[in-house]
């Protein structure tokens, strides 16, 4: 058996508003699923990452979950400026979870959530 194409998939309330927070990042969208021609999911990609966002709906409706606010995941992106890619973030709808710190000696970190 080979696995292959990973991807993560966020459950979002606002599908259009986090697929343009994603778009201002740098994804370009590859894929959408309509239900009653209204969008449930995207697939974006960027640099060979491939995101999936889907309503939370849509997720209870089709697939029988029922995703909470936070389910617990994270996407790593990597940036030559920490400090000013957070400023950015934000001012594009993030909510910072962890203030812009150092570790592992020469990393800088600041963790977000997305609108």
């Amino acid at each position: 058996m080979n696995f292959k194409s990973p991807q993560i998939n966020l459950y979002v309330d606002n599908i259009e508003k986090s697929k343009g927070f994603y778009q201002k990042l740098g994804f370009t969208q590859t894929f959408v699923a309509e239900i009653d021609g209204k969008p449930v999911h995207y697939e974006l990609i960027l640099d060979g990452f491939k995101l999936g966002i889907a309503t939370k709906k849509s997720t209870k409706e089709i697939h029988g979950l029922n995703p909470g606010k936070n389910m617990g995941c994270e996407i790593v992106v990597w940036t030559e400026d920490t400090d000013s890619a957070i400023q950015y973030l934000i001012a594009n709808g993030a909510t910072m979870l962890s203030n812009p710190h150092n570790f592992l000696n020469d990393l800088r970190s600041g963790l977000g959530t997305r609108p």
